[in-house]
């Protein structure tokens, strides 16, 4: 640990030398802005190697108090010999990765249970048992028996229910005995998606209009770390329990799940090209729902993206040119999340080309009204007179 007179001659030193600079370079500071970033980079660089270096050495059992309050032979005479503690690690420096990975990796899977993939499956299942499709022993029939036994084994659809509503807030259920949902997270999710994207909007801006594309942009990196640091400390605290092994599971349901309705002799049933077709046509011909499947398919992938990259450190980085290339990774994601929301807002989803399957009995085959009237034997004709 250092003395306290050494740590407080070191910021003086550290803003002297600074200064001493500034005035040194002069003009070319001005004419190249991005000088002041590559020197006060280099700056911490040296105070943190230095700082690193001198970690652990000379640290005294008792963290210095005995020769604070004058203890021991050796004690400082002086209030600067005391040795001072630089400070603790940041709070921001200790989320590990592998719960937002989970969270990221849960809310791709919620779109797509909220998109109706298992309601799917669950509706061929019925209609296997039933013996309504025209299947036996081909691979979609194999798959749909295999999917009924493994569900056995899995976690129910209200356990999954009960997990979005505690990590996400979403559903209406209730999150189960001592859990409590998280309503916070859509608006903290939303926000730092639209200040990435008001970031790069700026910058594109800044580049057309200002005379030299290399000078600074307009964008604030610190409201965008402090949108990101809010929104991982959400996900941190609400992702523990069984997340984990919950979006393992049901990403492997998920799979499964495709793979059965990707099955030729399924397809054939329902006229359908591929799984995203047969999601389609059954949700409409049995539920009468038409779905924006393209539309949440874009908007799981970019959800899952923009919560990955806040499992990494990037959001921590200070340099502005190493901050914007990592940025940039998240910055078209997060303006296809927000294209995507609009547009389901805005519009209706497309029906498939196909009529309506109405169970019961079929109609009857009389017309409900004769083609021409007749009373008495005579057909009707207009009148004459009268």
């Amino acid at each position: 640990m250092p003395k306290t007179r050494d740590y407080d001659q070191r910021n003086d030193r550290v803003a002297a030398l600074l200064q001493n600079t500034i005035q040194q370079l002069g003009p070319e500071l001005a004419a190249n802005p991005q000088m002041a970033e590559i020197l006060n980079r280099m700056v911490d660089d040296q105070l943190r190697k230095y700082d690193e270096s001198q970690n652990g050495k000379g640290v005294p059992a008792d963290g210095g108090l005995s020769d604070l309050i004058g203890l021991g032979k050796d004690s400082p005479k002086d209030l600067g010999d005391a040795q001072v503690s630089g400070g603790v690690v940041d709070y921001d420096d200790t989320v590990t990765s592998d719960r937002i990975l989970a969270t990221a990796d849960l809310y791709y899977l919620y779109v797509h249970e909220r998109l109706g993939v298992f309601r799917v499956i669950n509706k061929l299942q019925e209609l296997f048992r039933a013996g309504t499709l025209r299947i036996s022993n081909g691979e979609g029939a194999y798959g749909l028996y295999r999917f009924d036994k493994h569900n056995i084994l899995r976690y129910h659809q209200r356990d999954r229910m009960r997990a979005y509503r505690r990590v996400f807030g979403y559903t209406t259920v209730d999150p189960g005995p001592g859990a409590r949902p998280n309503p916070q997270f859509h608006g903290l999710f939303s926000h730092f998606i639209g200040e990435v994207a008001k970031y790069w909007r700026d910058k594109r801006v800044s580049e057309v209009v200002r005379e030299r594309s290399n000078d600074p942009t307009f964008g604030s990196m610190a409201i965008v770390r402090r949108a990101g640091l809010d929104l991982r400390n959400n996900m941190k605290n609400a992702s523990y329990g069984y997340i984990n092994v919950l979006r393992v599971e049901t990403s492997q349901a998920l799979a499964e799940a495709f793979k059965v309705l990707d099955a030729p002799d399924l397809k054939a049933q329902f006229g359908a090209d591929n799984a995203w077709e047969m999601i389609e046509l059954v949700l409409w011909q049995y539920f009468h729902e038409s779905v924006h499947a393209s539309t949440m398919n874009r908007m799981a992938v970019s959800g899952r993206e923009i919560l990955r990259w806040l499992a990494e450190p990037f959001v921590l980085q200070k340099s502005r040119t190493d901050f914007e290339t990592l940025l940039y990774r998240i910055a078209e994601y997060s303006e296809e999340w927000l294209s995507s929301t609009e547009g389901m807002q805005m519009n209706r989803p497309t029906p498939p080309p196909r009529q309506v399957y109405m169970q019961g009995p079929p109609p009857s085959g009389a017309r409900r009204d004769p083609v021409v009237g007749r009373s008495n034997g005579l057909m009707p004709s207009q009148r004459v007179v009268g």
